[in-house]
């Protein structure tokens, strides 16, 4: 039995290791290191093996226990951003939000048009936003439209600027358009950044040494490509003359380097008004996190909302309301 304990210590140990690893993606480059980002992949799994871990040593060695718990602790702020209960503000928005990743309309036009219009969004963020039967898809109320290759925004109030941000439209795409509320100029920012493009046979394939290389070498190129992007982007977001709406696809998950470095000095607004799981992608068996709404620190954010009440994409909308003064 010393000798089990022995082994689930060192193991344990190591799982803790790599859950703090997960800080330095916000300092490591992925041109530098870009296995490191791989962590942020697995830190639900490895964050729910030291939860059952933790209570097995609280069973048998309390004092293992607290060690582990002590450490945890400093696992509390990146946890929230999987999993957070933090509440609806009590103040009453004036500017809803729908982002979106529509999955090229693959799953309905029409189920999506009426799922959009149903809940009165002042402005709609879209990813993959080829609709294959109509050129565009007519959303009620919201006659205000920008589009640049497959990400597009639609708004109730008037587009004064807008334009790309990225310049490869073969790797994601990126676009900002500024409208005005209440006399407050807001920048609105569109993210897409490069997919993965993952076959789903490929992921329900027996596990062999040639896959997970191709599984590798996908994600180290990703990675690669990711950083280029996120480079471009935050430099626009940091130059800004306005207060910033950031919402979009990532295509990476919390705690990676494209989610520490394209929030820096922005609010995740799931971490400031979610409840819940913030798990919006649902096409895999295990459900991750990569559709995001930031903002600037002087907007103020009232709800959020992953809305799992229906299925029109890949992803889930996800929802969020600001009072803009």
């Amino acid at each position: 039995m010393e000798k089990f304990q022995r082994i689930l210590l060192v193991f344990h140990f190591f799982i803790v290791i790599f859950l703090l690893g997960t800080f330095l993606n916000g300092y490591i480059k992925p041109a530098a290191f870009p296995w490191l980002n791989l962590l942020s992949l697995a830190f639900p799994v490895l964050m729910l093996l030291n939860m059952l871990l933790i209570i097995f040593w609280a069973l048998v060695k309390k004092k293992t226990a607290l060690i582990f718990i002590l450490c945890s602790f400093f696992l509390i702020h990146p946890t929230r951003r999987w999993v957070n209960f933090s509440g609806k503000s009590q103040e009453t928005g004036n500017l809803k939000i729908v982002t979106l990743n529509g999955h090229s309309g693959i799953m309905g036009e029409e189920a999506m048009r009426s799922y959009l219009n149903s809940v009165h969004p002042d402005v709609v963020f879209f990813q993959e936003s080829r609709f294959y039967k109509h050129e565009n898809l007519e959303l009620k109320d919201l006659k205000y439209r920008y589009k640049c290759f497959i990400v597009e925004l639609h708004s109730k109030y008037e587009i004064l600027e807008a334009g790309p941000i990225l310049d490869n439209p073969l790797q994601g795409s990126s676009f900002y358009a500024d409208i005005k509320i209440n006399g407050q100029k807001i920048r609105l920012v569109n993210v897409y950044l490069e997919p993965f493009r993952f076959n789903k046979k490929m992921l329900n394939s027996n596990v062999s040494i040639s896959t997970v290389g191709r599984f590798m070498n996908t994600f180290e190129n990703i990675f690669l490509v990711h950083q280029g992007q996120v480079n471009m982007i935050k430099k626009f977001l940091d130059e800004s003359p306005y207060p910033v709406i950031l919402a979009g696809d990532f295509n990476a998950v919390p705690n990676s380097y494209e989610y520490y470095h394209l929030g820096k000095d922005l609010k995740d607004v799931f971490m400031e008004r979610g409840n819940g799981i913030s798990s919006s992608f649902h096409d895999y068996k295990f459900p991750i996190r990569i559709d995001y709404v930031f903002c600037s620190r002087e907007i103020n954010p009232v709800s959020y909302k992953v809305d799992r009440s229906v299925k029109i994409s890949d992803h889930f909308p996800v929802i969020a309301e600001f009072k803009i003064d």
